[in-house]
């Protein structure tokens, strides 16, 4: 199997307070950036209008959304096949006609025939109904991911240690929204639970090491074993990671306008799940498991010594002590031999 990081010995856990610090930074500057900017959520959850039409030839699609761009407001291009497009943008019911001559003025400029199907608005109701849905579509995968955490592992702290990663992971794609004000639509919420997807799968990889080397070294510590088991995990991570993000790079500077957005989220989460998965929920564990601060020493090489150590009961085990009646039964042996 290839590795990337051969035989590595780093003990992740002894910059355990330095990972949380950072964590309650990150923290401490969405809650600012959500109160000041907020979130720039898209026509699928703030309501607005919808112009779908059809052109009569194949026309691209990025000059569809050139020339859209040229209007000078903000649009929202997808496409359905079959030459048909629909164009939303965000605004009161009241200015449909206005959005409806604005689109119109723009695909004036393809000099490519079209018809206007339809153009509808939709409200703050269904947006409401949006938003309601994608939260409790983030809410549940979290708690069924504890559930079946702590269901493998036979402990509620791991499914609790791994779901704050993920929420930590969807909190700090939020604040890159924020400070970017990227529209969030549901490709966005879709891309959110990708993110989840992809994050815990490394820290359940990395728990099924620590449940291995419990069986292995039973005389190793919960840190040793922690740092043991990142240890050992840390190439297949980095790979993993690394082929993940650079196909997320292509997609982000080649994958088109429909995909930016998309592959910005998953690029930001990708990373940060990197981050949690290694700093964050086995720390997690270990804190909540020794009630605050350590009184071993955490470092991975004692795992060796632990693991040596029945071998060196077992070689320096002292010989049995002869006694005056065994050794007359010796005697009497030696003269029966020679008889």
């Amino acid at each position: 199997m290839m590795t990337f990081f051969p035989k590595t010995n780093i003990d992740f856990l002894k910059y355990r307070k330095v990972y949380f610090t950072i964590s309650a930074l990150i923290f401490v500057l969405g809650i600012y950036l959500f109160a000041t900017k907020g979130l720039n959520m898209g026509v699928d959850f703030t309501g607005g209008t919808m112009v779908q039409v059809k052109f009569e030839q194949s026309v691209d699609m990025a000059k569809v959304r050139e020339a859209l761009t040229q209007t000078g407001s903000e649009s929202e291009l997808q496409s359905y096949g079959d030459n048909t497009y629909a164009v939303r943008e965000k605004g009161a019911e009241g200015n449909i006609d206005e959005v409806q001559a604005r689109v119109e003025k723009a695909l004036d400029t393809l000099n490519v025939p079209y018809v206007v199907q339809q153009t509808n608005f939709v409200g703050p109701s269904v947006g409401q109904d949006m938003t309601e849905r994608a939260v409790w579509a983030i809410i549940l995968s979290l708690v069924f991911i504890i559930i079946y955490v702590a269901f493998r592992f036979s402990n509620i702290l791991w499914g609790t240690s791994g779901v704050i990663a993920l929420f930590h992971d969807l909190f700090v794609m939020a604040v890159a929204f924020a400070i970017t004000q990227r529209e969030i639509d549901l490709v966005v919420v879709a891309a959110f639970l990708t993110v989840a997807g992809f994050s815990i799968n490394d820290t359940i990889v990395i728990f099924d090491r620590i449940r291995e080397n419990m069986r292995l070294h039973p005389r190793a510590s919960l840190g040793e074993l922690i740092n043991l088991s990142i240890n050992e995990t840390l190439s297949r991570t980095v790979i993993t990671s690394i082929t993940v993000v650079g196909s997320l790079f292509i997609l982000y500077f080649f994958g088109g306008e429909a995909l930016n957005s998309f592959s910005f989220a998953m690029l930001v989460g990708c990373i940060c799940g990197f981050y949690t998965t290694v700093a964050l929920t086995t720390p997690l564990v270990y804190v909540w498991s020794h009630g605050g601060e350590s009184r071993e020493n955490v470092s991975a090489a004692p795992v060796r010594k632990a693991v040596e150590a029945p071998k060196t009961e077992k070689a320096d085990k002292p010989a049995p002590v002869q006694t005056a009646a065994s050794s007359k039964k010796s005697v009497r042996k030696s003269r029966r031999n020679r008889r």
